[in-house]
């Protein structure tokens, strides 16, 4: 690790990442593969079979899938040795959760228990609390639950009115208020409970055994989706707490919840890649028996377009995912190497790449929207039966684009969190943007066309990226600290910070990938790139047009609807010749393949 040059979090707008450098989900070992077939095995035979009784509110077989889960050590993956966890690093965890992700509502209560449920405890228990929980969380003794939300309290989590009262003898907090939407209330032993002390500012977190004297649990919602997962309000009436049940510090728990939803954000973002293949794979086996016509209708062209485009973007989400994913792992060994306690570390590299995370989970959620929709489409009629997994994918799937926090809050953590880190210095954006300005005025550099591949797609990479900054720059000294109200343009250049790390992403896989010896098919890889790069940068192009509309006038806004143009110039690209060498494959494999 010492031999990378690591990037702070939000550094790869402004620096040239190195494909050697990033993770690659063909780099798995052998051990990891066979961890991710544990998860596999258990969701095909245990979960899925019983996947209707599940989705009628049972909360008994719920309890004893997690409990099952436990045992197998499923939930004790990314728990430490010491604790009786495998021990093992993040993006194993990553992988685990992204097979888990074809367990329909299921991973959302797996993911609820390994993440939210455990981690805060992990990450910022004492050492009596950890060795009191972390064990019994990891077998599955206790199921975890975390309970943030209020009902005027969602994207503003800090606004809570749960309070905590210290009592006379200093001993417990009493605890009073009402939590919402709560994921594994029903089966929970164990929660997370923020709350505010006395007329605190911000949260602070406790402990909360679920059998406390005072705590009640209401019925399972009825949901749009999720329908196996429970979700429940919670009340705490004079709920007694031990004060040595109080996790982290006083006025510390909003911190907490932030930097937990980080977490919470990219896991979602693996479930969502391995609930997409899951529904491509059921879309493909049914495109391949379906036969109209006389012929099967994986024949037609218009179903290969479906099938090969919700295999690129999911191999796109896959890419930022587990870049991103090796990013926190490698931050968090470099913080541990330099003395860092193991928990702190990893919070520290989770607050590092919380611009990373966030995109993560936009783009997987609004990848897994766009498949499981297209996957409803390819089974027609039957895709509106509930008797098709595929209708149950497209109930399941909306939820990702609320929780963990909305995608729009999410795109403004994006830019908001860029900005900031350039107001602090922490990332030198002035002076790329500067330059971008100063090319504006420039005549432009049509360069010598390179032949190298790879050098073409990151010459267009970094336009891309000079589109980004150019819009930024200006933006900022039009509105100054007003910037922050102007949140339409905060989605456009959200959207093209996105769409730009993704492109990036899925280049230096395939880059990292033709450098080694391999077996994968890098000419259809390089398909899926042709495609999806041709595809955004007309997207980028118009999020980008957008936004300089709304503010630039005159000379300024022409110098800068032209240099949007050259800097979203795109190779032009016989995609649906691509497309269908892509269909191909998965059609022939019956399966989504790379």
């Amino acid at each position: 690790m010492s031999e990378k040059t690591l990037l702070k979090g939000g550094e790869f707008l402004i620096k040239e990442t190195i494909a050697q450098n990033i993770f690659i989900p063909e780099e798995f070992t052998d051990e990891q593969r066979m961890m991710a077939q544990s998860c596999r095995e258990f969701t095909e035979t245990q979960v899925i079979p019983q996947m209707d009784q599940l989705e009628k509110h049972d909360r008994k077989l719920l309890t004893k899938l997690l409990k099952d889960a436990g045992e197998l050590g499923l939930l004790g993956i990314s728990v430490p040795e010491e604790y009786d966890g495998f021990g093992q690093n993040f993006v194993t965890s990553m992988l685990t959760t992204e097979e888990m992700g074809k367990g329909f509502s299921f991973a959302v209560a797996f993911s609820a228990h390994t993440g939210i449920g455990t981690l805060p405890i992990l990450y910022y228990g004492t050492e009596a609390q950890k060795q009191k929980y972390i064990p019994k969380l990891a077998s599955g003794e206790f199921i975890g639950a975390y309970c943030l939300t209020e009902a005027e309290a969602g994207s503003d989590a800090n606004s809570g009115k749960t309070k905590a009262v210290l009592s006379a003898d200093g001993t417990y907090y009493n605890l009073t208020g009402v939590k919402i939407w709560i994921t594994n209330g029903g089966v929970a032993d164990l929660l997370i409970v923020f709350a505010k002390i006395d007329d605190d500012k911000n949260l602070s977190a406790f402990i909360v055994e679920a059998n406390s004297a005072g705590l009640t649990l209401g019925n399972d919602e009825e949901k749009m989706g999720i329908k196996g997962s429970s979700t429940v309000q919670i009340y705490f009436e004079d709920v007694k707490v031990p004060v040595e049940n109080l996790l982290g510090e006083r006025n510390g728990g909003f911190k907490i919840a932030l930097n937990i939803l980080n977490l919470g954000r990219i896991k979602l973002s693996g479930a969502t890649v391995g609930a997409c293949k899951g529904v491509i794979s059921h879309a493909v086996v049914f495109a391949n028996e379906r036969k109209q016509f006389g012929t099967s209708i994986s024949s037609f062209g218009a179903i290969k377009f479906k099938l090969a485009e919700m295999a690129i973007r999911t191999f796109a989400s896959e890419s930022l995912t587990y870049r991103a994913s090796q990013n926190i792992d490698d931050a968090s060994q470099s913080l541990t190497a330099a003395g860092m306690d193991k928990g702190k570390a990893s919070v520290e590299a989770m607050r590092q790449y919380a611009i990373e995370a966030s995109i993560a989970k936009v783009f997987g959620s609004e990848v897994l929207d766009y498949v499981v929709d297209e996957g409803v489409q390819i089974y027609g009629g039957m895709g509106y039966s509930a008797e098709t997994p595929v209708e149950r994918a497209y109930r399941d799937s909306r939820i990702n684009r609320i929780f963990e926090g909305t995608n729009e809050i999410n795109r403004m953590v994006i830019v908001g969190e860029l900005l900031k880190r350039g107001m602090k210095g922490e990332l030198d954006l002035m002076t790329p943007a500067m330059a971008v300005a100063k090319e504006l005025m420039s005549i432009p550099d049509f360069g010598s066309s390179t032949t190298n591949y790879f050098d073409g797609k990151k010459k267009m990479i970094v336009n891309f990226k000079k589109a980004i900054l150019m819009v930024a720059g200006a933006a900022l000294q039009k509105f100054m600290d007003k910037f922050a109200d102007e949140q339409e343009i905060m989605m456009n250049l959200a959207d093209m910070t996105i769409l730009t790390y993704a492109a990036e992403s899925m280049l230096l896989r395939i880059e990292k990938l033709s450098v080694k010896n391999t077996t994968q098919n890098i000419d259809l890889m390089k398909d899926m790139l042709d495609v999806y790069v041709y595809d955004v940068a007309s997207v980028i192009h118009k999020q980008g047009e957008d936004a300089v509309n709304t503010f630039a006038v005159s000379d300024e806004k022409q110098a800068m609807l032209m240099g949007m143009k050259r800097f979203t110039k795109a190779q032009s690209v016989n995609v649906v010749a691509a497309r269908r060498r892509i269909a191909d494959k998965i059609i022939t494999d019956n399966k989504y393949g790379f």
